[in-house]
């Protein structure tokens, strides 16, 4: 099992942000500034706890991802954007390339969450199934 905290503002961009442009009459996908910032941020600090070995075999990825509080209750969820959906994409892709795993496929079960929280960052737990 690999277990930390990332204490640190979460980005709030997502690989959905992506921007598309043609070239030769065909669509080519690319970063924005935003989405290579937080790329570099969440890899700085993934890069620091990584497994000695990727991860070979079926994972269950647990995240909580946890936002400034502003005027909420520390623990509250936060059920506003962006999605967990998307937040967890830019987070696998980083992941993945830090060498977490193999390929983000192996990860077969996701427990995902969002709050506001006193402590800003994000929990990651990754059990071998």
């Amino acid at each position: 099992m690999t277990e930390f905290f990332m204490q640190m503002i979460p980005p709030t961009v997502t690989a959905q942000e992506r921007q598309v442009t043609v070239r030769n009459g065909k669509p080519v996908f690319y970063d924005t500034p935003a989405i290579k910032n937080a790329r570099a941020k969440l890899c700085g600090h993934l890069m620091q706890r990584r497994p000695d070995e990727p991860y070979t075999e079926a994972v269950r990825l647990v995240v909580k991802w946890c936002f400034p509080r502003g005027h909420h209750r520390d623990g509250e969820y936060k059920p506003t954007r962006p999605d967990t959906d998307n937040l967890q994409k830019l987070l696998k892709d980083c992941m993945t390339q830090c060498g977490y795993w193999t390929d983000d496929a192996l990860v077969v079960s996701e427990i995902v969450e969002k709050f506001y929280a006193e402590i800003t960052g994000i929990y990651i737990r990754i059990e071998a199934l």
